[in-house]
């Protein structure tokens, strides 16, 4: 069942919240093999546990990766999204270690309708949350979505 919203449907401070998922060892190695990012940090245990995490931490791109398909999963924008427009003052707040479950919570900042009778643009505050809720990472994207209706 599609839950597709289209600009109208938006209003800033709206919140939405993906379920969770659980980081894997085969997702650190799969990230690492199609990444090509072998940083002793993400492969090494040895070297990881001399490091202040005390083991192998998963990349940072792999948290951005992994929010594009908490978008999809949630369905909002399914049949309505054109184009992610840009990822503004990303912050990597925490390590993503194996072993985390994290969500995503993304909140409407900006509703632009422009000029176009197709297409608006939606400001969005994306932070990557743990399972205690901590904010892994942050930062904001634009979206080019589609109108309901041509104005």
């Amino acid at each position: 069942m599609s839950n597709t919203l289209y600009f109208e449907d938006f209003k800033v401070n709206q919140s939405f919240l993906s379920s969770g998922r659980t980081i894997t060892e085969a997702d650190l190695t799969f990230f690492n093999m199609l990444s090509g990012d072998w940083n002793p940090i993400h492969c090494d245990v040895v070297f990881a546990s001399k490091t202040r995490f005390g083991q192998r931490i998963v990349p940072g791109a792999f948290g951005i990766s992994l929010l594009t398909g908490f978008m999809h999963q949630m369905s909002v924008f399914e049949g309505s999204a054109v184009a992610m427009l840009n990822l503004k003052d990303w912050s990597f707040r925490r390590p993503i270690l194996v072993g985390d479950t994290l969500k995503l919570r993304m909140t409407i900042t900006e509703t632009d309708s422009g000029t176009s009778p197709r297409t608006a643009r939606l400001g969005r505050r994306l932070e990557l949350l743990n399972e205690n809720d901590d904010i892994v990472q942050e930062g904001s994207s634009d979206l080019l979505i589609l109108k309901k209706t041509k104005s």
